[in-house]
């Protein structure tokens, strides 16, 4: 009997918020490691929908759909009063479309079931959405798990992935209307993102998609405790898989030389509370009392830029400060190519998979240990956040003795370069497994330690 590879295909409904080269931070690098990882694992078919598809994303491995791009059951009928055809809008979400300010107001004024709302919709029939992080957020939220549903309800699928709760309500939707299993990826929780300042809105829709996933997948265990402690989620149902790095990119612009005798110390990330960047200027400041030749990069943008721009001149530092705002993916390898040692002292970092990269480049790392990476590394230096004297003593002892740093980069590399992107999608896969069952594979994949699933041959 010839078992059909066909009929071992799981296929994955994957809801996310950012893809490349269109990311903001980890999120988007996580999921394009996770879908590459998933497609060398082999037997995963993945659907991977965002918001916005500008049409440019790399997507070999995946069937990317935009949200932006579907037309929500939209369909043209004769209209008896007139000669011209009509556009109609059929949901079952209690939708009422509208496309121009004249249609709206005249919808505003009639009467709706409770759970009917406005939706303003294209010529074509589909949802406007950016993509971003602004004022419009929870409106494209609640947009994209109405669109989540006519894509479930026309799609075929085993089991669906929502990512981080931008994404959870429309894993949610999805479910609702196909009764297949959820799983929802907790990357980061508001409590990490605000510094214990948490809104009450963004923690009802996280809470809310745990409650409601078959399984809620934590990025470690760092972040396990909180989805157990602060959301109430049963311990059994939360299940810890680490993220993983990517291999180092092929450089196609020239690489940036080193000034001799400059050393230069890197953070790399968002300027927020939730990453620390004070501390990193404290500790700053505290190295160049110590040493000259020493520089010192804060690569990313954030809501704390300009204070932390302020704080480093009333130390009277900015001399040896660069501020370089986001930096695309080669341009992230190219300032690791000149840095000499990186540091990342979040006060809350679900995981991190700037250090990984930047170890993977052969760069000293120093990271706090209120991360979630520092649970899975060993050639770092683990300092707490608020240390700050601990944290110029890492730096200072890398930057100032070779062999030190030399050790910390060889062993680093090597170290970083095993956590492997096709090792985390192996153990998802097992998840997946555990949750459907497939017709005509009667038996879960076999993975094997490398995280590749065994074929039976018959």
């Amino acid at each position: 009997m010839e078992i059909s590879e066909m009929s071992k295909q799981m296929r994955v409904l994957m809801f996310g918020w950012e893809f490349p080269p269109h990311i903001s931070g980890g999120l988007g690098t996580a999921c394009f490691g996770l879908t590459k990882g998933l497609s060398e694992v082999g037997q995963t078919d993945v659907i991977f929908v965002v918001p916005n598809s500008q049409g440019n994303e790399h997507q070999p491995e995946v069937e990317l759909i935009g949200a932006n791009q579907v037309p929500v059951a939209l369909h043209q009928t004769p209209n008896n009063e007139n000669s011209y055809p009509v556009q109609m809008i059929g949901v079952r979400s209690g939708i009422i479309p509208y496309i121009s300010n004249e249609q709206f107001w005249k919808l505003k004024q009639a009467e709706y079931d409770a759970n009917s709302h406005i939706v303003e919709v294209t010529e074509q029939g589909t949802i406007r959405f950016t993509g971003d992080y602004g004022a419009s957020l929870f409106k494209e939220i609640r947009n994209y798990a109405l669109v989540a549903e006519e894509i479930a309800s026309k799609n075929d699928f085993d089991v669906i992935h929502a990512h981080d709760w931008l994404a959870f309500p429309a894993g949610i939707a999805a479910k609702k209307v196909s009764g297949k299993p959820l799983v929802v990826h907790v990357h980061s929780t508001d409590f990490d993102r605000s510094g214990g300042n948490v809104s009450s809105m963004v923690y009802s829709i996280e809470r809310e998609g745990m409650e409601f996933a078959d399984k809620v997948i934590t990025v470690s265990n760092l972040t396990r405790k909180t989805v157990i402690e602060k959301y109430g989620i049963e311990p059994e149902k939360v299940v810890t898989v680490y993220n993983a790095v990517g291999p180092v990119p092929e450089r196609t612009k020239p690489v940036i030389r080193k000034i001799p005798g400059i050393k230069t110390v890197t953070f790399m990330g968002r300027i927020t509370v939730q990453k620390g960047p004070e501390y990193f200027v404290e500790a700053a400041s505290l190295i160049l009392k110590r040493m000259n030749g020493v520089r010192f990069v804060m690569a990313g943008g954030g809501d704390m830029e300009n204070k932390i721009i302020e704080y480093a001149a009333r130390l009277g530092i900015t001399d040896r400060f660069h501020f370089t705002g986001f930096l695309k993916n080669e341009e992230v390898y190219q300032l690791l190519d000149i840095s000499d040692v990186f540091i990342m002292p979040s006060v809350s970092e679900p995981f991190g998979i700037a250090p990984l990269e930047a170890m993977l480049a052969g760069v000293p790392v120093v990271v706090s240990r209120q991360s979630g990476v520092s649970e899975i590394v060993s050639y770092v230096f683990k300092i707490d956040f608020w240390d700050t004297l601990a944290m110029a003593d890492a730096i200072y002892g890398l930057l100032m003795y070779p062999a030190l740093s030399g050790m910390f980069s060889k062993h680093g590399a090597v170290e970083a370069g095993n956590l492997k992107w096709k090792f985390t999608a192996g153990i998802i896969s097992g998840i997946y497994s555990d949750l459907i069952i497939k017709p005509g594979m009667e038996e879960k994949p076999e993975i094997d330690q490398s995280g590749i699933s065994k074929s039976s041959e018959v």
